[in-house]
C-alpha cells in the first residue's frame, strides 16, 4: 500500500493552531515534533503519521476519535504516565497528535546518546513500562506501538508513555517500528497483550545491548520477515534480565512470560543490585527550538510561553543550573570545616575570610585526601569527572542539565532531605558573592519561607575562590535548612555545593558529620 507524503517543514502551521518547530524523532514512519500551540500558548507534541491514500473524511473522523479516546481511557488509568492527547487532526496525508509536552528525553534519543544502559537502570524503566501496560490490559486495550519513540524518560519521576490508539491507524501493520513488532505483527495476525509484552522484551534488549533485537532492514517488510522467521541473538550485556527478555521475545505468544512472572524477574534484578548508579539524562531539548520561536514569533508582550506550563520547568532549571553553578556558593573553609549556624541565628564564625574577589585564580593543585572516610561513607565519581563522599545508603536521585553549559546532580535517600545538589556551570561570573546575592537569592526570595541565615560570605576552598549563603525555606515539619558553598575553577567555570537537611536536624552530629565530610572530600574532574 502506498503512503502519502507529507512534505512539512519546521514552522509550517497544522489545523491553523499548531506551530512545528522541530523534529526530535524519526521512525519508518512517523516523525515527533516539538511544536506551539498558538492559540493556547502552550507547548506541545506532536506526532506525524503517513496515512494510506486516500483517507476520506469519515475514515479521518474515526481515526482521531479512537486515538483520543483511547489515550484518554488509559491516561485516567495511569496518571501522569501516560502523556494527553489534547487534539488530533487528518491533514496534509498524515495524522498529526497533538499531545501534551511531557518534560523529559525520549528513549530512542537517550539509546542513540549513550549506547546501552546498565541491567538495573533497564530493569527499572521496565518496571514502569509494565506498570502502564498492565493497567490498558487490565481495561481491555492494547498498545500495538510500544518503541523507544513512545517512551520518554524523566529525570524527577516515572517514564511516560504516549501512543496509545495509533495501532492499526495507518493499516499497515506495524510500519512506523518494525523493529519491535512482535511475530503475529510481522504475520499481519490480530494482536492482544502479548503484543505489548514482546515490545516490552524488544525495549529491554536494546537498552541493555544497544541495539535491537532485529535490526531494520531498510524496508518494513524485510524487517518484519526477519523478526518473524530469524532466531533471536542472544543477549550478551543483560545479566540478570537474560532469562526476562529471552522469555519475552519467544514466537509463540503463548509461551511468551506472563505479567507476573515479568514483574517479578525486574524487581528481582532490582534488589539483587541496590547500588547501581542512574546514569544522568539528557535535558530536554525544546529550550531551544522556544528561543527561535521568541526571535521570529508569534508570541509577543509580557505573557511569556512559559507561565503555568511544563515550558517552565525547563526554563527554571536552566536558570538554576547557570546561577546556582554561578552562584556557587556553600561554605567552608580551606579545611572543609562548614561554619557553625543556628536555624535562627547568623553564621558563628566566617570561614577563611578575605575580601570580595574580582577575578578568578587558576586552579590550584590539591593533595589527594589521606585519612579514611567516616564508618558508612562511600565514594562516588560521577561520569561528569567530579567525586564526593556520601553518606551510606545515599544515591543519585535526579540530573537536569542545560546543553553543555550546566548541569546540577542531586543525591540523598530518597524521600526528601538530606540531600546534597552538585552544579556545575562554564557561564560563572568573576565574583561568587555577587552571584549568590544577585543572580540566585532573587530566585530563593521566591520560594515559601525563605529566610536568609546572615550574609553572603567571601572565602576560599581549596585555593579558589569561593563564597557561601546559607538559608531556610518551607514552615512547621518541612522547613528546611541549606547552606550553599559555590566555588571558581577559572575561565568562567565553577561548581556549587548545596546540602539540604531538616531544620530541626540542622545541628545534629549526623548532618555536621555530613557536611563537613563532603566539603571535605569532593574532587573536581581537574584534581
Amino acid at each position: 500500500m502506498t503512503m502519502a507524503k507529507a512534505h512539512v517543514s519546521a514552522h509550517e502551521w497544522v489545523a491553523g493552531r499548531y506551530r512545528l518547530l522541530e523534529v526530535f524523532s524519526r521512525e519508518t514512519n512517523r516523525l515527533w515534533w516539538y511544536a506551539e500551540d498558538v492559540a493556547a500558548r502552550q507547548p506541545r507534541l506532536v506526532a506525524q503519521t503517513a496515512l494510506p491514500e486516500p483517507v476520506d473524511r469519515d475514515a479521518a473522523r474515526r481515526v482521531t476519535a479512537r486515538v483520543v479516546r483511547t489515550s484518554e481511557t488509559v491516561r485516567l488509568l495511569r496518571p501522569g504516565r501516560v502523556a494527553a492527547v489534547v487534539d488530533a487532526v487528518v491533514e496534509a496525508g498524515a495524522l498529526w497528535t497533538v499531545t501534551e509536552w511531557v518534560d523529559g528525553t525520549p528513549l530512542g534519543e537517550l539509546l542513540a546518546r549513550e549506547g546501552s544502559f546498565h541491567p538495573v537502570r533497564a530493569a527499572r524503566l521496565g518496571l514502569e513500562l509494565l506498570d502502564v501496560l498492565e493497567a490498558a490490559h487490565d481495561e481491555g486495550v492494547t498498545h500495538g506501538e510500544l518503541s523507544p519513540g513512545q517512551v520518554f524518560v524523566r529525570d524527577d519521576g516515572p517514564a511516560v508513555v504516549t501512543g496509545f490508539g495509533l495501532a492499526g491507524a495507518t493499516l499497515v501493520p506495524r510500519l512506523t517500528a518494525p523493529s519491535y513488532a512482535s511475530p503475529e505483527q510481522a504475520r499481519d495476525e490480530r494482536i492482544g497483550p502479548a503484543a505489548d509484552l514482546w515490545a516490552l522484551g524488544a525495549l529491554l534488549y536494546t537498552m541493555v545491548e544497544g541495539r535491537p533485537p532485529f535490526r531494520d532492514r531498510g524496508r518494513p517488510e524485510a524487517t518484519l520477515k526477519a523478526v518473524d522467521r530469524l532466531p533471536l541473538r542472544t543477549p550478551l550485556r543483560a545479566g540478570p534480565l537474560t532469562q526476562a527478555v529471552q522469555g519475552l521475545l519467544r514466537k509463540n505468544a503463548r509461551e511468551r512470560l506472563t505479567r507476573p512472572v515479568v514483574r517479578e524477574a525486574l524487581a528481582r534484578a532490582l534488589r539483587e543490585d541496590t547500588d547501581a548508579e542512574r546514569p544522568p539524562a539528557p535535558e530536554p531539548r525544546l529550550r531551544g527550538a522556544y528561543r527561535a520561536v521568541r526571535r521570529t514569533g508569534p508570541l509577543r508582550g509580557g505573557r511569556a510561553l512559559i507561565a503555568g506550563t511544563a515550558l517552565a520547568v525547563v526554563t527554571v532549571a536552566a536558570v538554576a543550573a547557570l546561577a546556582a553553578s554561578g552562584a556557587l556558593s556553600s561554605g567552608t573553609d580551606t579545611a572543609g570545616a562548614p561554619p557553625r549556624a543556628t536555624p535562627s541565628g547568623p553564621a558563628a564564625r566566617q570561614p577563611g575570610g578575605g575580601a570580595t574577589p574580582t577575578s578568578a585564580p587558576a586552579p590550584a593543585p590539591s593533595p589527594k585526601p589521606t585519612a579514611a572516610l567516616p564508618a558508612g561513607y562511600r565514594r562516588y565519581t560521577a561520569p561528569e569527572g567530579f567525586s564526593v563522599a556520601l553518606p551510606g545508603g545515599w544515591r543519585r536521585l535526579a540530573t537536569s542539565r542545560v546543553s553543555g553549559l550546566a548541569y546540577r546532580v542531586t543525591f540523598g535517600r530518597g524521600g526528601g532531605s538530606p540531600t546534597l545538589a552538585v552544579t556545575y556551570s562554564e557561564r560563572v561570573g568573576p565574583d561568587p558573592v555577587a552571584v549568590w546575592r544577585d543572580d540566585v537569592e532573587p530566585g530563593l526570595r521566591k520560594l515559601p519561607g525563605y529566610d536568609r541565615v546572615g550574609t553572603v560570605r567571601a572565602t576560599t576552598y581549596r585555593g579558589r575562590s569561593a563564597a557561601d549563603l546559607e538559608w531556610l525555606t518551607g514552615s512547621g515539619d518541612a522547613r528546611v535548612h541549606t547552606f550553599g558553598r559555590g566555588f571558581l575553577l577559572g575561565g568562567a567555570r565553577g561548581f556549587s555545593l548545596r546540602f539540604t537537611t531538616p531544620a530541626a536536624a540542622w545541628d545534629d552530629a549526623a548532618s555536621r558529620l555530613a557536611l563537613k565530610t563532603i566539603l571535605a572530600t569532593f574532587r573536581t574532574p581537574d584534581e
